[in-house]
């Protein structure tokens, strides 16, 4: 009786009291369970059902659409997928060959989400984290992880939040923040509104319209220059008005913003390998969410192992791809 096989783990309860119990028609070794009393057969782990686990995370499919796909039983499924999940994967020690980043998170539940770190110049996500709330001190140690794993970034475009900002900065002083430029855009244009009635306003939206449009150092240099002039006419009315109404406070927020936004939005003019928008990270979120959807029903812990595994196969994916 081989029982505390550290190989021969029960697949149905995970039990190490297990024993010989003949042979099947295949003539393989069959082990019966001392706890749960049931029999099964024992397979290497590369055999659990690796690829259709990855099925599983990459596609989405459900146990049942695998099933009708490989011709398995769910039963089976389901032991593969808790098995790999039991097990995830961990990131590559060393990526000092990052030197572009795109930062951004995405709420999934309630104020928690996912926060990722993408190589801008590969679009291969370097680093991703479940249940960590945006903004939030968890992002100062997500920098420090990546600095201890060598990256040295000499920019990182961001959606302007300024905890995420300000702790790039504290970690790495001399980086480059390059903000998105369709966040500022889409903001603003949310702010003034599609017709508005105030003067000042209908001028900001102007300028925020050209924002996309600008490709070249002459155009970031007349944007500045719109800007400058809209300030000087608009600008001091607006911080000596009295009125508290909801338009003219998001008037202000969109004022606030672009002066704020403006000296980190051109960057990606002075070196194109400067992403001007995190829209490949937006559309990696995406995709994620599309595939989360359908396995909204794992434990908390499996959760997260989910999320650890798609980044895994998604930037192995990435990888294959590239060589």
């Amino acid at each position: 009786m081989d029982c505390g096989d550290p190989k021969k783990v029960c697949i149905h309860c995970g039990s190490l009291r297990t024993k010989r119990s003949g042979r099947t028609t295949a003539a393989h070794q069959r082990w019966y369970c001392l706890e749960c009393h049931h029999t099964f057969v024992w397979r290497h782990p590369s055999t659990h059902g690796y690829f259709w686990f990855t099925q599983w995370i990459i596609e989405g499919y459900s146990v049942r659409q695998l099933s009708q796909i490989s011709g398995l039983s769910r039963s089976t499924l389901r032991r593969s997928i808790k098995y790999w999940l039991d097990r995830p994967p961990t990131m590559p020690c060393r990526i000092d060959h990052v030197s572009w980043l795109i930062c951004d998170g995405t709420f999934l539940e309630r104020r928690t989400g996912i926060y990722a770190v993408m190589d801008a110049e590969r679009n291969e996500l370097v680093h991703g984290e479940f249940d960590v709330p945006e903004g939030a001190t968890g992002l100062i140690q997500i920098y420090q992880r990546l600095k201890a794993r060598g990256v040295a970034p000499v920019s990182a475009t961001v959606d302007g939040n300024p905890q995420q900002m300000q702790y790039l900065r504290s970690i790495w002083p001399s980086i480059r923040l390059q903000r998105c430029t369709v966040h500022v855009q889409r903001q603003g244009l949310s702010w003034c509104r599609r017709y508005p009635k105030r003067t000042d306003a209908r001028h900001l939206r102007e300028i925020f319209l050209h924002l996309s449009e600008v490709e070249t150092r002459y155009e970031a240099l007349r944007f500045r220059s719109q800007v400058r002039a809209w300030e000087r006419r608009f600008g001091r009315a607006i911080e000596q008005s009295t009125d508290r109404g909801w338009v003219f406070q998001d008037l202000v927020r969109a004022r606030s913003m672009l002066l704020k936004a403006l000296p980190d939005l051109f960057w990606y003019i002075k070196d194109s390998h400067i992403p001007k928008s995190t829209n490949a990270l937006e559309g990696y979120f995406s995709r994620l969410k599309e595939r989360y959807r359908h396995h909204r029903g794992l434990s908390p812990h499996h959760r997260d192992a989910y999320f650890r595994w798609y980044f895994h196969l998604v930037s192995e994916g990435k990888n294959s791809n590239t060589k």
